[in-house]
């Protein structure tokens, strides 16, 4: 018998790693412009992103519909970038492995036009 999911926990999970992710790319594009995120705080910032993202996987099926639920109702890069990094099959999601400027360009081309 599985555990049950916690939706709202899930939820949380899908919000917080689309934030967080957001974030994280912004200082890698403006590392000057938050002079408090020293490198301790990147590390933490990356660890969080892996939790959140690690409590999606584990939701399993209820994870990514989770994900894909937050994406429909608020269409922004974050939430995007959860949707496909979920679609990856390598586990752990390490943030290390991920390429931020391929990642960058490609939310860009498939990120729906605000009109």
């Amino acid at each position: 018998m599985s555990a049950p999911v916690l939706k709202e926990i899930v939820r949380q999970h899908a919000e917080m790693a689309a934030l967080l992710w957001t974030i994280y790319d912004r200082h890698l594009q403006f590392p000057d412009e938050n002079p408090d995120l020293d490198v301790q705080r990147v590390s933490w910032l990356i660890a969080r992103i892996e939790a959140h993202l690690d409590g999606l996987v584990v939701a399993g099926a209820e994870g990514e519909a989770m994900a894909r639920e937050r994406y429909e109702e608020y269409p922004e890069a974050g939430e995007l970038f959860v949707v496909q990094v979920l679609k990856t099959t390598k586990r752990p999601i390490l943030v290390a492995d991920l390429d931020p400027p391929k990642i960058r360009a490609w939310i860009a081309q498939n990120l729906p036009s605000r009109e």
